[in-house]
């Protein structure tokens, strides 16, 4: 029977009404019961009326003939309807899915956890190559279910550690509690990341109309920039403020204590106008390294200006993020200043300037455009002059700048020359080391073949894999032998005494002294030497001198050998 076109009209209006709030299979089934209704020819007419398959009609008719049970709530098809997943239909997906992400696989690959960097479209491209059709979305499925993810780099590996990086990182947290015990500023400082000024692009995003991005340039070309900002952060740590010094030239020791001086002047000795100590923690590397020689004029400087014993302990290498000023002060500024562009000087010094945080922290910001030129070099002469004392532990690392020269050369006689060193042997005393002579010589057998091995292997590491240049035994002599750093190290164990006096009676600069001591107490603890509690605290030659020739030990010179 044919179905007038005014029936077909009226169930296609009905069914655009219906079926937006209707299932899949009620819609299924209220095209069945239209069709059962209109008999014969009815399954072609509602089919054409709702655009739908005329297979679907009578699958809807089948149903409702069958007499089957209401499915339970929630659920459009019986168990086992729908169509079939991709892994169901080729059982080989899901294995050569895993093969094409196993060699890229990143991490440890017993963790439960696995990531690939490979795109979804990528896999799926491949995956149909090789003759397994599948989508992004299809890949996606069972990449999660075994255990993949996306994921971005974590910064977490330090590389070597230090053996004495906790060490460390517990003596400088006692010399901060000393010092603000007593009321003294304690500081953290480094340089932030160089910043480029100009029409760039800054990490981040901040709050505007939509569809209107602040425009910058395409490229960062360095040639574009307008110049360059250098924040060098000096944070207090017991105030919870700031000091930001932002130069425009280079990055050098001279600029790292020129920014501390300025905070000192204009803040500093402000909040502590009672100050007579101040300890600075600061990066083991960088403008104001342990090893970087100028850092350490400066401060002399720095201290015989103000009067202040400056005391610097350093982080163990490989270990910056750790300072305060890294996670207090910098990624506060960093924050502040996402997403805008640092067009101008003026725009940079601002932005710190305004950057405060829910703990209460404020901070102060200046422009410095003197001149900060690199290579300025600092003779073994200039070093040796600074009053500086290494702590008894780790003196490289920790040690106090005077603000006045730690004393006198002696009493006995006018101070050796730089060619002149004090007799071995004489230094060798037993009132001097606290052992004999033949425990002395013993303790250098023992620690030997130790160091021999320790220089080989400092050998290789600073030729970094490359072959040798030079025969065994060739190239500059070391400046102190094993007996020579043996000798030195028990002497400052014994004496307490400080690098500069080391130096001295040595010949040698202080860094070697602090080299050569830091190298022989790891082989001592390494063959469990104790040394003794110090006989004695000296602090100067003359102190030395004096306490040589009350034990019956008479220090004498002799020429050093040119090298």
């Amino acid at each position: 029977m044919r179905i007038p076109s005014e029936v077909r009209d009226q169930l296609a209006l009905r069914f655009g009404v219906l079926f937006p709030h209707l299932n899949e299979r009620q819609q299924r089934l209220a095209l069945a019961a239209e069709a059962r209704l209109l008999g014969h020819g009815g399954v072609r007419a509602v089919a054409r009326a709702a655009a739908v398959s005329e297979t679907t009609v009578r699958k809807g008719v089948f149903e409702l003939e069958g007499g089957e049970d209401p499915l339970p709530d929630g659920r459009v098809r019986r168990d086992g309807g729908g169509r079939k997943s991709a892994e169901e239909l080729d059982p080989l997906l899901v294995p050569a899915l895993l093969a094409l992400v196993e060699p890229d696989e990143r991490g440890d690959p017993m963790s439960p956890l696995r990531w690939t960097t490979k795109s979804l479209r990528s896999l799926a491209g491949e995956l149909t190559r090789q003759g397994h059709a599948a989508s992004a979305p299809t890949v996606g499925r069972p990449l999660r279910e075994n255990g993949f993810s996306l994921q971005a780099n974590a910064k977490t590996l330090e590389g070597a550690q230090h053996p004495d990086r906790d060490a460390q990182f517990r003596y400088i947290n006692n010399q901060v509690k000393d010092h603000q015990a007593d009321g003294e500023p304690v500081v953290s400082v480094d340089t932030k990341k160089k910043e480029v000024v100009g029409e760039f692009k800054n990490a981040g995003r901040q709050w505007r109309p939509a569809g209107e991005p602040v425009r910058v340039d395409v490229h960062d070309f360095p040639g574009d920039a307008l110049g360059k900002a250098l924040p060098y952060g000096i944070y207090d740590l017991a105030a919870n403020t700031g000091w930001v010094n932002v130069g425009t030239d280079h990055d050098t020791a001279a600029f790292a204590v020129e920014s501390i001086r300025r905070w000192w002047n204009g803040q500093g000795r402000l909040d502590y106008p009672q100050a007579r100590r101040l300890l600075i923690t600061a990066d083991a590397g960088g403008s104001n390294g342990y090893r970087t020689r100028a850092f350490k004029t400066e401060l002399a400087a720095f201290a015989a200006r103000t009067g202040l014993a400056v005391t610097v302990c350093h982080m163990p290498p490989g270990t910056s993020k750790w300072n305060k000023v890294e996670h207090r002060l910098f990624s506060a500024i960093t924050m502040n200043w996402r997403g805008r562009p640092l067009n101008s000087h003026e725009v940079v010094v601002k932005s710190i300037a305004a950057t405060t945080t829910r703990t209460g922290l404020t901070v102060h910001a200046e422009l410095d455009t003197g001149a900060y030129p690199t290579g300025v070099k600092v003779s073994d002469a200039e070093l040796n002059a600074v009053p500086v004392t290494g702590h008894a532990f780790h003196g490289e690392w920790n040690y106090t700048v005077h603000p006045h020269p730690a004393g006198p050369a002696g009493p006995t006689g006018p101070a050796p020359g730089p060619t002149a060193v004090f007799d071995r042997g004489a230094l060798s005393h037993p009132a001097l080391t606290g052992m004999t002579s033949i425990a002395l010589t013993e303790l250098t057998e023992t620690l030997t073949a130790d160091w021999q091995t320790l220089q080989k292997q400092d050998a290789v590491t600073r030729r970094d894999g490359r072959e040798r240049r030079r025969a065994p035994g060739g190239g500059r002599k070391a400046k102190l032998d094993l007996a020579d750093r043996v000798l030195v190290t028990v002497l400052q164990q014994n004496l307490a005494l400080p690098p500069t006096v080391l130096a001295h009676l040595f010949a040698v600069s202080k860094d070697t002294i602090r080299h050569a001591t830091s190298e022989i107490r790891r082989l001592m603890d390494q063959h469990a030497h104790t040394p003794r509690p110090p006989a004695a605290h000296l602090n100067t030659l003359a102190g030395l001198l004096v306490h040589a020739a009350a034990h019956g030990a008479t220090l004498t010179t002799e020429t050093k050998p040119a090298s």
